[in-house]
């Protein structure tokens, strides 16, 4: 009976999907060409170099060799193995889904348990300082110091996330592998012998590992770009047949009662289905309260909102690792960096703009100084070559193996 519901529910779905692009084909192609330019112009070229590196890193060793390293520092604060610093690293610096992808490889190279790539994907799946700074703070918000607000509270409370959920899995984990806890020898030599130990078994030529490398990030960021056209256009419908203003309008008094503005619950449902949309949507709204919009933003940029939990759900799906925990991090996530905004706003935004307003003055002008913002215009102008060429080099890889 349950398998029959979820086929109907299934088939409305999609048949419904399907109604509402055929009535409103222009917004819809609109959507869906929004989408695409967000990924080839900045998701793709900006991403793609953390992807390639993350799996040549893992290729020659190099992870088992940061694993050992940090250990000590790992398995204390979220009980994971040292490896795990390096998903931690790269998705701090990349954004998502960088996290959820190297948590699905080293699952996949036997370097985590279950249970520890559950724990690690948890607190890897952050947004990038690109995204915070140049999207939301420069670009959004024309606030520089708007994006040290958000950038703190967001990997702060990352980091709460990662120490609350080292206790997920403690009866079905009780123990760890030997050789991650053995302290014999001098832990430079041991990692530098795992590292050569791991490159040699990838017996593979340097070419078909390079080509390895390159097929296997694009064929994971095409599957992104799907699902980034795919909720565009999903949003723009919910928007059109009035699903998201009716629900929205279930938000209001929820909103209210928490003395927030009415006018902030369309935004914040947005958010929740794509961060991009919500957060343009809140920084543009007429809420006299700035502290409102950055309580908000930090939610949505916790919570990651439903196109990346989908991207996370599709590249976990490949493994064991459960989506569920995910998803309660992710709550949890967005909970925290709200508590952290409420006490920081004053400390980190107001003290600070009050102290340097006379050194950088609020204007649009001030934005083209931020480095973030300047990479993101670049992006912007080269990203799309960027796309082209590797989506080129990735086809001639596979002419060539066919072949």
């Amino acid at each position: 009976m349950k398998q029959i519901i979820k086929t109907f529910i299934y088939s409305g779905s999609t048949i419904l999907l399907t109604i509402c692009l055929i009535n409103f084909p222009d917004q819809a192609l609109e959507a869906a060409i929004r989408g695409l330019n967000m990924w080839w112009e900045v998701v793709f070229p900006s991403l793609l170099p953390f992807f390639i590196t993350a799996e040549l890193l893992l290729a020659f060793g190099v992870v088992k060799f940061i694993g050992i390293l940090f250990e000590p520092i790992m398995r204390p604060l979220f009980n994971v193995p040292g490896a795990g610093s390096f998903g931690w690293m790269m998705g701090m610096a990349s954004g998502y889904p960088t996290g959820a992808k190297i948590t699905a490889r080293l699952r996949e190279e036997k370097q985590l348990t279950k249970i520890e790539a559950e724990r690690l994907v948890s607190f890897t799946n952050n947004s990038s300082p690109l995204f915070i700074f140049g999207a939301i703070s420069a670009g959004f918000f024309h606030d520089l110091k708007m994006g040290t607000l958000l950038a703190f509270c967001h990997y702060v409370s990352n980091a709460f996330v990662g120490i609350c959920m080292r206790f997920h899995g403690r009866k079905e984990s009780s123990h760890y592998r030997m050789e991650e806890r053995s302290t014999n020898g001098i832990p430079m030599v041991r990692a530098f012998k795992e590292m050569h130990q791991t490159r040699m078994k990838e017996n593979k030529p340097l070419g078909e590992i390079l080509g390895d490398a390159v097929l296997n990030s694009i064929k994971t960021l095409v599957m992104v770009g799907g699902f980034i056209i795919l909720f565009s256009v999903l949003i723009k419908l919910l928007f059109l047949v009035g699903i998201t203003p009716a629900i929205a309008a279930i938000f209001e008094p929820l909103l209210k009662g928490f003395g927030f503005s009415a006018d902030l619950a369309l935004p914040f449902f947005s958010g929740l289905f794509e961060i991009t949309i919500g957060a343009n949507m809140i920084s543009q709204t007429t809420a006299d309260s700035l502290l409102q919009k950055a309580i908000l933003v930090s939610f949505i940029l916790g919570f990651n909102g439903l196109s990346i939990h989908a991207q996370v759900a599709s590249i976990l799906a490949r493994t064991d690792i459960r989506y569920a925990p995910y998803f309660f991090a992710r709550l949890l996530h967005g909970t925290f960096a709200v508590i952290l905004t409420i006490i920081l706003y004053k400390p980190l935004y107001l003290d600070r703009r009050t102290l340097e307003l006379y050194e950088i003055p609020v204007s649009t002008e001030l934005v083209t100084d931020n480095i973030w913002l300047i990479i993101l215009q670049y992006l912007q102008g080269f990203g799309p070559l960027i796309t082209i060429c590797f989506l080129g080099i990735a086809a001639v890889i596979l002419y060539k193996r066919n072949k």
